[in-house]
């Protein structure tokens, strides 16, 4: 996707500073996400980037910085006014109600809503993005794999009609084959003209599917450009694609 320079970001994250007691965690992070792009960080396990969506989400104070949605400050926002801004943010670790089934954790994803006609389409239109999740509507989500667990955890975050999905590390832990189900299942969101940020480990992976990408390493941005341009960056391929 193409984004003209002047545009001004959906989200921008400007000289952001987050700070865990005397430790800095983020350091002068500049992050911005254009309307209808999928935008890739990356990073290994402990470079920020759970930190920078955790803070984009107003779950972290910043110590300097700030962050800006379609050009306004979200300064003392808070994580409920977020999600109703339109920012919703599928953690890591999947995070589903156990002893809800698949369709009770769909319902209470759009919590903030009253639509229930929109709701029922909604949860129609998750069961043809993971058909998984329509075979098992019923099921306990506890009682699913790992990679269903993750659909259902993106699904519930599409629930409330995000305009700017944020993920963290969808595919951690998946065989290869459910990596690809979640990336496909993604990548047809984007088609659809949602705005993705995406934060992974798996830089083959997240690049096949992103139009742009930054590379955090110990809490800095090391690295941005195009998917394609950081795919043949020569240092990116030796630390993340096996050389």
């Amino acid at each position: 996707m193409s984004v003209s320079p002047q545009a001004a970001p959906l989200l921008e994250l400007r000289d952001l500073v987050v700070r865990y007691g005397s430790i800095t965690a983020l350091q002068g992070i500049n992050i911005a996400v254009h309307s209808g792009e999928l935008v890739a960080l990356l990073g290994s396990n402990g470079a920020g980037k759970s930190t920078t969506l955790r803070a984009a989400s107003r779950l972290l104070p910043l110590a300097q910085g700030s962050i800006r949605w379609h050009g306004g400050d979200l300064g003392r926002v808070s994580t409920e006014r977020t999600v109703k801004l339109g920012l919703s943010h599928c953690p890591e670790g999947r995070r589903v109600l156990g002893r809800q089934s698949v369709k009770d954790n769909l319902e209470l994803g759009a919590w903030l809503r009253k639509d229930r006609a929109g709701i029922k389409a909604d949860i129609d239109r998750c069961y043809g993005l993971f058909p998984r999740l329509a075979e098992r509507r019923n099921q306990l989500a506890g009682s699913l794999s790992g990679g269903e667990q993750q659909m259902l955890a993106i699904a519930r975050s599409l629930m409330a009609r995000p305009t700017l999905l944020m993920l963290d590390e969808p595919s951690l832990g998946l065989a290869p084959k459910l990596v690809g189900e979640v990336m496909a299942a993604l990548a047809q969101l984007h088609r659809d003209g949602l705005t993705i940020l995406l934060v992974e480990q798996n830089a083959q992976a997240a690049l096949a599917i992103a139009d742009r990408g930054y590379v955090l390493e110990a809490g800095q941005l090391t690295l941005q450009g195009p998917a394609a341009q950081l795919l043949a960056d020569p240092s990116l391929r030796a630390a993340y694609l096996g050389g």
